[in-house]
């Protein structure tokens, strides 16, 4: 009789939906969260022993492309580049949101389908959205929509 009682149960290891989730399921991760710990402050360490420790003025100086700076930059970088790093960025985490939504395909059917469907429609708005608001454009002053109306006519 006992045995029919945990039969019933939803929470036995027969069950392929619900099962109990104990310390031991979290183990592997605090494994791998641990190696990675010691792995970082072994590479830290490690570093900070055998790195040569002579400074120069050369070494010291800024590097950027491998020309020595003459004077200092006479603007700081527009805010198109930031916009278009953000917008990377976004565009970026939808391919995140893309790849989970294809791992589990099979699972989600119609709904998944239409869900990702919406999502899409969204970003890609959006993409139109900024696109038409000349945030992709890098201050290229030769394309057509910078001319005047009198040049795109000769062009």
């Amino acid at each position: 009789m006992a045995q029919s009682a945990q039969s019933d149960s939803p929470f036995t290891t027969d069950s392929p939906i619900l099962t109990p989730v104990t310390l031991n399921d979290y183990l592997p991760l605090l494994v791998m969260l641990v190696l990675a710990l010691v792995f970082v402050a072994a590479a830290v360490l490690i570093s900070r022993i055998f790195s040569p420790k002579r400074p120069t003025i050369e070494k010291s100086a800024p590097y950027e492309s491998g020309i020595l700076p003459e004077t200092e930059p006479a603007q700081r970088f527009p805010v198109k580049f930031y916009m278009v790093a953000m917008l990377f960025v976004i565009f970026d985490v939808e391919i995140i949101f893309l790849f989970a939504w294809a791992s589990r395909f099979n699972d989600l059917g119609w709904y998944g389908i239409g869900a990702v469907g919406i999502f899409t429609a969204f970003v890609l708005e959006t993409l139109m959205y900024v696109w038409k608001r000349g945030a992709l454009d890098w201050n290229v002053k030769h394309r057509a929509r910078y001319l005047p109306a009198t040049d795109q006519e000769a062009a």
